[in-house]
């Protein structure tokens, strides 16, 4: 049974680009290291997707990663060393469908560029891939992906989205964005600033409104320890599902299209 602790999270500096699990990062292992993996096709590899937005809670654009692999190394550092998935760095340049949103890309680029991504793992001879995103905007594009790349390569695809997790950073449809504004000033060790009417929080498709916040943000220490906890709980969860995914059975023929 995995077991992950509830640390109390304090940043006294900003959080580092792309945090990992050092015993899971692909580009920290060196190539003859991958090339004699042992039975790589049972691996899970995880290609995180985040994209760069301001999301209305008063914290850098950078939002969606620092929060998704914060949770991602929490779950890979739960796991026993056989148990562990490979990381491969963030997709950042992804679709952006609000006016909120920076450095997004069109779904066509997208989706071209997490087929790239996915067919240099599948070369290195790795069959079970896990799209783990951060973004709503992302969600069904992740979907198309999936299916595609499972009918045109036989690939084993899986996508998990952080919302399903309990951290949505969807601006209407969310009730869990204190929890992502309190994770996210665990991890900055900053409190939010506040939205201005010169930077207003960003809106959803059409003439939807985004959902107030219920009451003050918790001051840093209080969202220093309800973080860890947070993060500890969303992190178990992942920790199961990609244990969960290494388990199953490989696929044993390749789908052609009709």
């Amino acid at each position: 049974m995995t077991t992950v602790r509830a640390p109390s999270l304090f940043a006294s500096t900003p959080p580092a680009l792309c945090e990992v699990d050092p015993a899971c990062f692909w580009p920290w292992l060196t190539s003859p290291t991958i090339a004699g993996w042992s039975r790589p096709e049972e691996t899970v590899v995880v290609i995180p997707m985040a994209g760069t937005a301001d999301w209305g809670l008063g914290h850098p654009l950078d939002a969606e990663e620092t929060v998704l692999m914060h949770v991602l190394k929490v779950a890979c550092e739960s796991l026993q060393a056989a148990e562990k998935p490979l990381v491969v760095p963030p997709l950042r340049f992804v679709v952006g469908a609000d006016p909120g949103c920076a450095f997004a890309v069109d779904p066509q680029a997208t989706h071209a560029l997490v087929a790239e991504v996915v067919s240099s793992v599948a070369a290195a001879g790795f069959r079970k891939i896990v799209l783990l995103n951060a973004s709503p905007w992302n969600e069904e594009i992740c979907g198309a992906a999936a299916r595609d790349l499972r009918v045109s390569k036989g690939l084993h695809m899986f996508q998990i989205h952080l919302s399903a997790l309990g951290l949505d950073f969807h601006p209407v449809r969310s009730k869990t964005r204190r929890d992502v504004q309190t994770l996210l000033t665990a991890l900055c060790g900053a409190v939010p600033e506040e939205t201005t009417p010169e930077a207003p929080a960003p809106r959803a498709w059409g003439d939807e409104t985004v959902r107030a916040l219920p009451g003050p943000s918790l001051p840093l220490e209080a969202a220093a320890a309800e973080g860890g906890r947070i993060a500890a709980s969303v992190g178990a969860q992942l920790a199961g599902l990609l244990s969960d995914i290494r388990r199953r059975a490989p696929l044993t023929a390749k789908i052609t299209p009709v």
